[in-house]
Parts: structure tokens; sequence; C-alpha cells
């Protein structure tokens, strides 16, 4: 089996050819095409070696990938390399547990532009922004990562090529972020549906409907006595000067006293109950 230069085993023959792998769609550049795939790709790119990424991207453009399982916390990926027998790669990051997510949700839904965007199907960006303030990141800054090769390198190409490819797979499905982290989207979006909506305010008009049916043998009651509703002192004292307070008081004197104030006793006089 061929070294590398660091003394280290590796697969140096051509990998056998899989029929109906999963290839990534980008034949060259970058992989990932949305936001948060490119977030996690750039944390895997800032953190892995360069050339086991470059490897496992080329397997991830040939289709070697066979398939892949992703539950919380973990992802399961069959790749086959040179060998009869496919290799077994498995990602684990940290799954946050339902008193995480209770949290979560609540921050989520208390925003209306994060609510909305995952009730549209979309990740929102600022939504990075909200788990770290939780201290519980989004995108894992780090990955434990297995794989049944004799490579002794992490990553390995063929862990390379299953985070290529669970990366594409974030481009199609924003949840499956979320899912590794341990809420599904059905979960996830039934727990967003359940809390009030911070945008939707009551409506002072609205009243609670009631059959007639149920009514009948008050609809004619009032809901206050006749007599309680007369000894009622009104709510609010109009006073009768209100037209002279509203508008601007016009440039006229009257023997050098301005006509408003001539005027707010005549105002206040017609107001008076007649004798």
């Amino acid at each position: 089996m061929p070294v590398d230069p660091d003394g280290r085993f590796f697969e140096g023959a051509k990998p056998i050819q899989v029929d109906g792998g999963i290839a990534v769609r980008s034949r060259r550049g970058k992989i990932g095409e949305q936001w948060w795939s490119r977030r996690f790709v750039d944390i895997l790119e800032g953190v892995c070696d360069g050339g086991r990424l470059a490897r496992g991207r080329a397997y991830a453009r040939k289709g070697q990938v066979i398939d892949f399982e992703l539950t919380p916390g973990q992802v399961r990926g069959r790749v086959q390399g040179s060998r009869p027998q496919p290799y077994l790669v498995t990602l684990t990051i940290d799954a946050y547990g339902d008193r995480d997510w209770a949290e979560i949700v609540d921050a989520l839904a208390a925003q209306a532009i994060y609510r909305a965007s995952l009730l549209a199907g979309s990740m929102p960006h600022e939504a990075v922004d909200l788990f770290d303030h939780l201290d519980r990141p989004l995108f894992p800054e780090r990955l434990d990562m297995e794989c049944t090769c004799p490579d002794w390198s992490v990553p390995c190409k063929h862990a390379s090529a299953v985070l290529y490819v669970l990366a594409e797979a974030f481009d199609d499905d924003p949840f499956l972020v979320l899912a590794w982290r341990g809420r599904d989207r059905e979960t996830l979006l039934a727990a967003l549906r359940a809390t009030p909506d911070p945008d939707q305010t009551p409506d002072p008009l609205a009243v609670d409907e009631t059959p007639l049916a149920d009514s009948l043998t008050e609809f004619y009651t009032p809901g206050i006595s006749l007599s309680r509703l007369r000894e009622r002192p009104p709510r609010m004292i109009t006073p009768p000067e209100l037209l002279l307070r509203a508008l601007d008081p016009p440039p006229v004197r009257v023997r050098g006293i301005p006509v408003v104030d001539l005027l707010r006793p005549a105002y206040r006089r017609l107001a008076d109950p007649p004798d």
C-alpha cells in the first residue's frame, strides 16, 4: 500500500466505480450554493487538511458516496474506495435536548423574521447569531470523524466526500442542519405554529361568537340595569370652548383684549343649563 510524505498509508489505487452513487452537482470550484451550506463548507475547509478535502471533493463528484443517513447528532455514510467492501464513515456532533430546543423555539418565535422564514422553508441568516447568543451554535466548530479505512488522517478522503455530499444536501433542505442538532422539520414547525405570532395584535373589535340558540333566554336582557345606566356619570366632559382651544387664535384684539378671551365666557354661558 502506498505511503504519503508523512509516512502514513493511504489508498493509492483507483476507486471502484459506483452505479447510482450520490454525486454532488458542482463539477468544479466550491460546493454549496446557499449561505448555510457555504458556512458549513467554510468551517470544514478552515479546520481540515486541504489535501484530504481535495481528494474528498473528487470522490464526491465521482459519486463514490453510496448513501448516508442523518440522525440527531450523527451522520453515517458508506463510501466506495478501491477495495470491494465500502468504508463506513461516522460524523458526530452534539445534539441538543428537549429543554435546549424549548428555549431555542421560544427565541425563534419571538422574532417575526425568523418565524416567517422558517415556516416558508428557508433558513434566516440571522438565526446563526441567535443560536450563538444562546450558547448553542448552529454549525459545529469541530467534528468527531471516524472511518473504517486504513488512512490515519482526519478527515480521510472518504469522510471528506461524505462532508461535501452533506453540504450539498443542506442546499436542498436547510432543515437538515437543524435535524442534525436534534430537531426535525415537522417537530420544529409544529412548535413554531403553536407559539403566538409576535406581529399579530388582537383585534379590539373582535367578540366571542355565541350560537343564538344558547342565548335566547338572555337575548333581550340588558347587560346592565337601566337604573344603574342612568346613574352613571358621563365618562368625558367636553369643555364648551373646545373649538377655541383647537383653532389658532385670530390676531384680533378689542380694546387691547384678544378676541378669544372675550369669546370664551360667551361659549361657557351657552353651555349653562336653562333656568
